[in-house]
């Protein structure tokens, strides 16, 4: 028996430092908390048949918003007004009558930028240091994730962890998610990826930077940043099978997502849409 127990032993630790030794990991579990790239003031207040909702916007870009609500009156003057624009750092206060106080489930969806401005294109640089040279790992409108419209127009490159993230435009930090650490290549990993969004007020456009290392941002909301700062530190988190900076320009659209990818075009002509797997840029 006790030789039994003995050979039971020896084979787990040989299976052991078999698994070692050929690389294989343990499963990682998804994260238990969902984090917001931004958070935005509401309150709401019933005054006898007004109900009045104070909405406040500290973005350094116009916020949509839209609501739902169980009721079905009360939904039909919602549909009136969503969705509601507020301006860069302002506030607003909605005003619906006739509405009795119900115990019905009120819901709210935010969404970046005015997809009613004009939008105007700009060069951008590239995103990384100066004397820097890094490779296409996926260009645009490729099969693996570069495929819908929130990502069609994004470019992967093949940044290392730890390598240095810069600004492709001037702009303000309006998005930071930088508290997972670990990634996987189902698609349930795609809400758990560390990343940044930059707003560029004059043309409306979006940036973003994404699959950055555990506390990888050297920003925080608010800032205002330039063209070649240091932002961020790159990774592997989120849905994601090698450490890679994913790098989009998007602008505000009026579907699920709220916003979509456009075409990049970097400083010297660059345009994103020409480049493919392998090919070399150098800043």
């Amino acid at each position: 028996m006790k030789k039994r127990i003995n050979l039971i032993k020896f084979l787990i630790y040989t299976f052991t430092i078999i698994s070692l030794l050929l690389g294989c990991k343990t499963s990682v579990l998804l994260p238990s908390i969902k984090y917001n790239q931004y958070e935005f003031g509401i309150s709401l207040n019933y005054n006898k048949d007004t109900l009045n909702i104070k909405l406040n916007n500290p973005l350094h870009c116009p916020l949509r918003v839209l609501f739902f609500s169980s009721d079905e009156q009360l939904q039909k003057e919602f549909n009136k007004r969503n969705p509601i624009t507020i301006n860069s750092v302002s506030d607003t206060i909605l005003t619906f009558v006739n509405i009795q106080k119900k115990d019905n489930e009120i819901r709210i969806i935010s969404k970046l930028g005015d997809a009613s401005k004009k939008i105007d294109t700009i060069e951008l640089e590239l995103p990384f240091l100066k004397n820097k040279k890094f490779k296409i790992l996926q260009g645009s409108n490729t099969d693996f994730t570069h495929n819908t419209d929130w990502s069609r127009y994004a470019l992967d490159f093949d940044l290392k962890t730890n390598d240095t993230i810069c600004s492709a435009t001037d702009g303000f930090v309006v998005g930071v998610v930088d508290k997972y650490k670990y990634s996987g290549k189902g698609s349930e990993w795609k809400p758990y990826g560390n990343f940044l969004t930059i707003y560029e007020p004059n043309s409306g456009v979006f940036t973003q930077y994404v699959h950055l290392v555990e506390n990888g941002s050297l920003v925080k909301i608010g800032d205002k940043v330039y063209r070649g700062q240091k932002i961020a530190l790159s990774g592997n988190t989120g849905l994601s099978t090698e450490e890679h900076l994913h790098f989009s320009c998007l602008i505000p659209v009026n579907n699920e997502d709220g916003l979509k990818s456009i075409p990049i075009e970097f400083v010297g002509g660059i345009k994103g849409i020409n480049l493919k797997k392998g090919d070399t840029l150098k800043k």
